[in-house]
């Protein structure tokens, strides 16, 4: 009952030193993911779910301290739960396609 709501987890306060602009190159606007669809990443259950894990929490409180985030981000890449939280959250900002999903 006390978790905040979705937006607000998404929000970032006025105050905040830094903008989405200020860390995209031209380069990685194609990588930039529209906000409703970061919206959608705090409407779901099965991230919830995950996130209520103390390990994948610690994981990502430690990136985002990180001074060199780029490496640390490979080696928990080879980390099963924290690639599952990626791979939640890929599949809520990109869902597969249709068309392309193999019958197995």
């Amino acid at each position: 009952p006390g978790a905040p709501p979705p937006a607000a987890l998404l929000s970032s306060p006025a105050d905040s030193p830094w903008s989405v602009e200020d860390i995209l190159t031209e380069d990685d606007e194609q990588d930039r993911v529209p906000l409703q669809k970061l919206k959608l990443l705090g409407e779901s259950e099965e991230l919830r779910g995950l996130l209520l894990n103390p390990h994948l929490r610690q994981l990502l409180l430690t990136i985002d301290q990180a001074e060199d985030k780029s490496s640390l981000m490979k080696k928990y890449m080879q980390e099963p739960l924290f690639v599952e939280f990626a791979d939640c959250c890929l599949g809520i900002v990109e869902p597969p396609e249709k068309e392309n999903i193999l019958p197995e």
